[in-house]
C-alpha cells in the first residue's frame, strides 16, 4: 500500500470516511459487494486474518509503524494525517487511531454455514447494532458455531457492530437466511431443533431444556422489544425460557444470549489422535 499524507480533505479518495455512511458504503456498487469500515488496529488485523481485503487505510502517525506491516501486501493508499484533521474528516475522534475501508466478503450459504455447526444463533429482526454486536461476541466466547439473520436484522458489518464484538465478527461463520420464519425449514432439514428464547406459559426452564437439549440446537433471539413475533413462536420446536428473581422477566436480549449460550455449551471437538510416530 501506498503510503500518502493528507493535509487538507478535499479529495474523492477519503469520501469512504466521511460522505459515505454504513448503508451507503453497504450498497456501493464499485467494488462489487460493498464496503465496510473496520475500526482499531485490533479488528483490522482479524479482517485481514478472515481473507478481507482492504481498500485504504486512514490513521494517525502514531499507527502507521503497527498498520503498515499487516497491509503492505495490497493495493491501496493508507491516509495517514493528524488527530483533528481525521477527526474533521470523520466526525469523530479516532481514539483508536485507525480505521480500514474494506472489501465485503461474499456471504456463505446457510447450508454451508450449518454444516458442521452444532450450536447455531438465529436472530429476528434485532435492528440495535449494540445488541448484534455483543450477541456475537457472546457466540465466540462461548464457543456457538455460527449466527444466521433474517432478512431485517441489522446488518453486522456496521461499524458499531463490529467494534462492540470487538471484531468477533469477522470470526464467526454468519449468513443472511433469504426469507423468515420460512427459513425454519432450513434448519429442520439440516437436523437442528429451533428453541425459542421467550416468555410463555408452556415455556421449558433453561436449566432443564439444557440438561437434555440435542445436538443440534438453533436458539432463537427477537427483538428488543417486542421480543419473538407469533409465527417466529409457532416456528419453533420448543420455547425456553430463563428463571428470573425479584420481579424481573427479562434481560436484554444480548444478555439473554450469553446465558443461554453458556447453559447450551457443548464440549470442544476433540483433536484427531496422532498417528503412530508422528511427530516423532
Amino acid at each position: 500500500m501506498r503510503i500518502t499524507r493528507i493535509t487538507d480533505l478535499d479529495t474523492d479518495e477519503l469520501a469512504d470516511y466521511s460522505r459515505l455512511t454504513d448503508v451507503v458504503l453497504r450498497r456501493k456498487s464499485e467494488p462489487e459487494g460493498g464496503l465496510y469500515i473496520a475500526e482499531s488496529s485490533k479488528v483490522i488485523t482479524r479482517a485481514l486474518a478472515a481473507g478481507h481485503v482492504p481498500r485504504s487505510v486512514l490513521l494517525t502517525e502514531k499507527w502507521l509503524a503497527d498498520i503498515e506491516p499487516l497491509v503492505a501486501e495490497y493495493d491501496g493508499d493508507i491516509f495517514v494525517g493528524e488527530a483533528d484533521l481525521l477527526e474533521q474528516l470523520t466526525g469523530y475522534h479516532l481514539h483508536r487511531g485507525a480505521l480500514a475501508s474494506m472489501h465485503r466478503p461474499e456471504l456463505p450459504s446457510v447450508a454451508g454455514v450449518l454444516r458442521d455447526a452444532r450450536r447455531v444463533v438465529v436472530l429476528e429482526d434485532i435492528v440495535d447494532h449494540t445488541n448484534v454486536g455483543a450477541i456475537f461476541r457472546a457466540v465466540a466466547g462461548l464457543g456457538a458455531d455460527a449466527v444466521l439473520v433474517t432478512p431485517r436484522s441489522a446488518d453486522p458489518l456496521y461499524r458499531r457492530s463490529v467494534r462492540v464484538s470487538m471484531g468477533t465478527v469477522l470470526q464467526v461463520p454468519w449468513t443472511r437466511l433469504p426469507d423468515w420464519p420460512a427459513g425454519a425449514v432450513i434448519l429442520r432439514e439440516a437436523g437442528f431443533e429451533i428453541a425459542a428464547l421467550a416468555l410463555s406459559d408452556d415455556a421449558v426452564d433453561l436449566g432443564e431444556y439444557a440438561a437434555a437439549a440435542p445436538s443440534r440446537v438453533a436458539l432463537l433471539l427477537g427483538t428488543e422489544g417486542d421480543g419473538l413475533s407469533h409465527s417466529a413462536l409457532d416456528a419453533a420446536d420448543t420455547v425456553v425460557t430463563i428463571p428470573m428473581l425479584h420481579g424481573v422477566d427479562s434481560l436484554n436480549v444480548a444478555a439473554a444470549a450469553a446465558v443461554a449460550l453458556w447453559a447450551l455449551r457443548v464440549p470442544p471437538r476433540a483433536e484427531p489422535a496422532p498417528l503412530d510416530g508422528a511427530g516423532a
